[in-house]
């Protein structure tokens, strides 16, 4: 097997190390590690199929809370990503080849682990024809043939905006599509260089025109630089592109290579911002610093308090 090509974050020239030092975390940002055990379960049966998650992928501050109670998110389609988002330690270079077994795989772990809510999440395959979407509905369709009753819940790349692709994956019925806007229009050139805020409304809005039963959700990462004003106008126009689920969390610097923090937010204005989007209209929300697109998902899919319409129209 050829070995992929990627890029040093360090001589990446679209990611230079920003001059400021690492950030010192606010005093509310602590965890209590837990029991390694099942952490070590999880691990072994990921690698033993070969799969990656973003848990690890992109570093994220829940991962051993997480496998320790067997849930993770799977991240499909190889762990190289052919953007340059300035927020992701995912590496970014020249994927690899598709594994044909990974859907299988997927599903054979998610059996494994005894999931009842299974995210599925990628890497973005731009150079792919179909930029991978072909690849999401196979996984969705192995993932019901094993585990018919379980939750699907899918994050996925912009597909750049071509409505077709973003079909074959709704049209593969997961229960719910979840696509991030993570931040605010002004910062998208500097956050998400190759995407647009409008494209990424256009996508949710779609989904839902297309399975108005289907379950929608999005999310953004806070303490970026944006400000309440410009937060409130996303949440709204979130909500008018009829997205059901909201997350918000704090963005955390995986690394120097990344943007640093602009601002801790504290939980207090987590709280108020779930408040709001109550008001707004979300039929569920999950705000807190350390809240990201897939965690906890099965509870935040169970606030919704009914499943009727999950699976797609």
């Amino acid at each position: 097997m050829d070995k992929p090509e990627t890029i040093h974050p360090l001589k990446d020239p679209t990611l230079k190390k920003p001059g400021a030092p690492r950030e010192r975390l606010a005093p509310w940002l602590k965890k209590r590690l837990p029991k390694q055990d099942t952490v070590q379960q999880v691990r072994q049966l990921v690698d033993g199929l070969e799969l990656n998650t973003v848990c690890s992928s992109a570093r994220c501050p829940n991962l051993n809370e997480c496998w320790s109670k067997k849930a993770a998110t799977f991240m499909i389609m190889g762990d190289i990503c052919t953007r340059t988002c300035r927020f992701c330690t995912v590496p970014k270079g020249k994927p690899l080849p598709l594994d044909e077994n990974e859907p299988e795989n997927v599903a054979e772990a998610a059996a494994s682990l005894g999931l009842q809510h299974v995210v599925v999440t990628s890497v973005d395959r731009d150079e792919l024809p179909d930029q991978g979407a072909g690849h999401f509905a196979e996984t969705i369709h192995a993932i019901r043939r094993r585990l018919p009753d379980a939750v699907i819940e899918v994050l996925t790349p912009d597909f750049r905006g071509v409505a077709e692709l973003v079909d074959i994956v709704a049209d593969a019925k997961p229960d719910i599509f979840n696509h991030n806007l993570e931040t605010v229009p002004r910062l998208y050139k500097r956050v998400r260089p190759g995407a647009g805020y409008e494209r990424s409304l256009d996508l949710l809005r779609r989904v839902k025109e297309r399975h108005p039963q289907q379950f929608t959700k999005s999310g953004l990462m806070l303490g970026l630089g944006e400000n309440k004003e410009e937060l409130d106008e996303v949440l709204r126009d979130l909500r008018a592109a009829g997205v059901d689920i909201l997350t918000l969390g704090q963005y955390l610097r995986p690394s120097l290579v990344q943007l640093p923090v602009e601002r801790f937010i504290p939980p207090e204005e987590f709280a108020a911002w779930e408040t709001r989007g109550r008001e707004i209209g979300f039929l569920a929300v999950a705000s807190g610093p350390f809240v990201r697109s897939s965690y906890n998902a099965d509870e935040v899919y169970k606030a919704l308090g009914t499943r009727s319409g999950a699976g797609g129209a």
